[in-house]
């Protein structure tokens, strides 16, 4: 048994693009990945960290060469994406709404349907009548998300969430766990791979 948890924030682009690779390394290895949601601002407080447009700003070239990386990547695996003119999006109701959905058995559609309206029909997600349309449009249980994310066991679990990926090591999102091994971006898949299927030979 090989256990895979991707920690994960809405407000992340390289965070959908792992999401929508996921599938395809699911399907090869043979192994699931849990997805845990985690608040990728608190995850900065309490590391210290900033995001990449404020950290590199100041080095000639490395941008460029990031959104240069960016854009391989998608066309290799055929991602659609679109950035979002809203960027850097507020997700903190984001967040707990996919703690709000996980409890409420319907996890899987409200990923699939956040991350689509974030980056490939991009929407301004950090407006409530906006981030509510689109849990009616995916047919997602609204009411009860939205009242969810404001009680306090859902506020409680993304906090301990966000202060157990620093704990063990995590200081950004996409953040893979293959057991007790840390990867971090989206250009460590493949040897977050070559893990999983380590660990199933040893297992």
């Amino acid at each position: 048994m090989v256990d895979v948890a991707f920690y994960y924030d809405f407000g992340s682009p390289n965070a959908y693009l792992v999401h929508c690779v996921l599938p395809a390394l699911e399907a090869r290895t043979g192994v699931g990945v849990t997805y845990v949601p985690v608040l990728l601002g608190g995850l900065f407080k309490l590391t210290g960290n900033q995001a990449p447009g404020t950290a590199f700003a100041h080095i000639k070239g490395k941008l460029a060469y990031e959104q240069l990386e960016f854009n391989r990547f998608c066309l290799r695996h055929g991602i659609a994406f679109q950035m979002n003119p809203y960027f850097p999006v507020n997700t903190l109701n984001l967040m707990r709404g996919a703690i709000a959905a996980q409890q409420l058995g319907c996890g899987e559609d409200y990923i699939r349907s956040i991350f689509i309206a974030m980056w490939q029909e991009p929407r301004n997600m950090a407006d409530p009548e906006i981030f509510s349309a689109t849990l009616k449009t995916a047919r997602l249980p609204a009411d009860a998300i939205l009242t969810a994310i404001s009680g306090s066991e859902v506020k409680a679990q993304l906090q301990r969430n966000t202060e157990a990926a620093a704990q063990l090591g995590m200081f950004g999102s996409p953040s893979l766990m293959v057991g007790n091994e840390l990867f971090f971006g989206k250009e460590r898949l493949g040897q977050v791979e070559e893990e999983i299927n380590r660990q199933l030979r040893t297992s």
